[in-house]
């Protein structure tokens, strides 16, 4: 089942938390690439010196100020597409990152991605839990790109869907890749998976 806009339309600590387990479905014409999320960060509000909508509205942050359960595509360093779906209330700006997956169909497309990938070029092929391992590994696996921009996350070619799965123990922990905002617990994940793409044994509390 496609989580539906409600879905989204929550605080963002508690869509972070209950994306873990979920599946990020591309769907690209007659092909279909998918994971388990594994793990996820929150970016939560102008409050929060990591979130794009720090610097108050912007042309690039627009959809973070949009409807719940779009996807916030954006380019990371000129090289990388991150992906993010946006949560809480229009003009709330707020987004959940995904940042790593459990891949579960088209690997092998995911496989002729990754060895296609620019960074990746005369190197050897990554093994099957590291074709989504951080953030923009799997957009490259996945085929997410910048056209997926504002996409709704409600219907194919992207979405999110409940499968029933389950991703073990959940544990909270500081948000990786940045400079400012380290102090939130604010990463979600699933406790010791092979796919996640940070450290694996540093475990705080459920974010208030």
């Amino acid at each position: 089942m496609i989580l539906p806009a409600d879905f989204y339309h929550r605080p963002t600590l508690d869509v972070a938390r209950d994306l873990i387990g979920k599946v990020l479905v591309r769907d690209a014409r007659s092909t279909r690439t998918a994971g388990v999320i594994v793990e996820v960060e929150a970016y939560i509000g102008e409050d929060d010196p990591a979130c794009h909508a720090a610097p108050g509205p912007t042309a690039r942050n627009a959809p973070l100020y949009g409807p719940p359960g779009v996807a916030y595509v954006y380019l990371n360093y000129g090289l990388h597409a991150l992906f993010n779906a946006v949560t809480e209330p229009e003009g709330a700006p707020a987004a959940v990152l995904i940042r790593a997956l459990e891949p579960v169909e088209g690997l092998s497309l995911m496989r002729r991605r990754r060895s296609r990938a620019p960074w990746r070029r005369g190197k050897p092929l990554v093994p099957d839990h590291e074709l989504c391992r951080g953030p923009g590994n799997l957009t490259c696996a996945l085929g997410i790109t910048l056209a997926d921009n504002r996409r709704r996350l409600t219907a194919p070619p992207l979405s999110i869907e409940d499968r029933g799965l389950t991703a073990g123990e959940i544990e909270w922990s500081s948000r990786i890749g940045i400079s400012v905002g380290t102090e939130h617990a604010w990463r979600c994940s699933a406790r010791g998976h092979a796919s996640l793409s940070g450290p694996r044994t540093r475990r705080g509390p459920s974010p208030a």
